[in-house]
């Protein structure tokens, strides 16, 4: 296999995935990365190149890039904005503490991006009683009612879209579905699902500063400043992709037994992508 598939041509999907997902908005690794292939195929050395599915990078690779034209594009502001969507998100879990709520993915791990949303799982026998007490809460939101066919059935879950400081997508589960803990389509590996005293820790852990003003005043630093850049649809966007990140991130380090702990092997939930290279 010449070095251009093995290599470079791999190396020039991820990116130009990574790009697709960033600047125009595709949602899925398997979306954009079979869109990059077919807009590169005939670029390399002039030829037109074939691409077999193992060719293609994985969701890893792909958010690796992604992560790093966010990081050079945004630079400082990325982390301003996530421990301010970080402390929403658990202003929103405290709310929600009867429905056993979980922060799962981008704002949990740290990996935002322009445009991420707050991802919150919540679990309930009872639906109407969920959107009862949103309703009390006096929370504007949209409901939308998904249907997945999972394991040979039909199985249909809720999504509550809340408008807050920054878009909440609630996922509605059943009490027992607490027991079970879908692997990541980046990795393959448990997503971390992120309980209150664990989101507790880690924003004592990594904002220190941020965290001990919010605690004093409720005050978050800069907030009007972080929505007007969030808001701001020319804020300028990595170019050539010069400089990316040669490292990934570093995981956080949970307090034991903040996050859960499944107690039966792991079985995908819906929302969530098959793993696959």
């Amino acid at each position: 296999m010449s070095s251009e598939r093995t290599g470079g041509l791999r190396g020039r999907i991820a990116t130009e995935a990574a790009r697709l997902m960033y600047e125009e908005g595709v949602k899925q690794y398997f979306t954009a990365k079979r869109m990059a292939a077919r807009r590169l195929l005939g670029r390399a050395g002039g030829k037109n190149l074939r691409y077999r599915p193992q060719d293609l990078p994985s969701n890893g690779e792909i958010r690796d890039a992604l992560l790093a034209m966010a990081e050079l594009a945004e630079g400082e502001r990325r982390t301003r904005r996530l421990f301010a969507m970080r402390v929403v998100a658990l202003r929103v879990m405290r709310a929600l503490g009867p429905f056993e709520p979980r922060l799962i993915g981008s704002v949990s791990t740290g990996h935002i991006r322009r445009g991420s949303d707050i991802d919150i799982q919540v679990f309930t026998d009872d639906e109407d009683a969920f959107e009862r007490h949103l309703a009390g809460l006096g929370w504007g939101f949209e409901r939308e009612r998904v249907s997945i066919f999972k394991f040979g059935q039909i199985r249909e879950y809720v999504h509550h879209h809340v408008a807050d400081v920054f878009p909440v997508e609630l996922t509605v589960y059943e009490r027992r579905e607490l027991r079970f803990r879908p692997r990541s389509s980046t990795d393959g590996q448990p997503i971390q699902r992120v309980k209150i005293p664990a989101l507790e820790a880690l924003l004592r852990a990594e904002h220190p500063e941020a965290w001990a003003q919010y605690e004093a005043d409720g005050t978050v630093f800069d907030l009007d400043e972080i929505l007007a850049e969030e808001e701001d649809e020319d804020a300028p966007l990595p170019g050539p992709f010069d400089g990316l990140l040669d490292e990934e991130p570093a995981e956080a380090a949970w307090p034991e037994g903040a996050e859960d702990e499944p107690d039966e092997d792991y079985d995908p939930l819906p929302g969530f992508e098959a793993y696959s290279d």
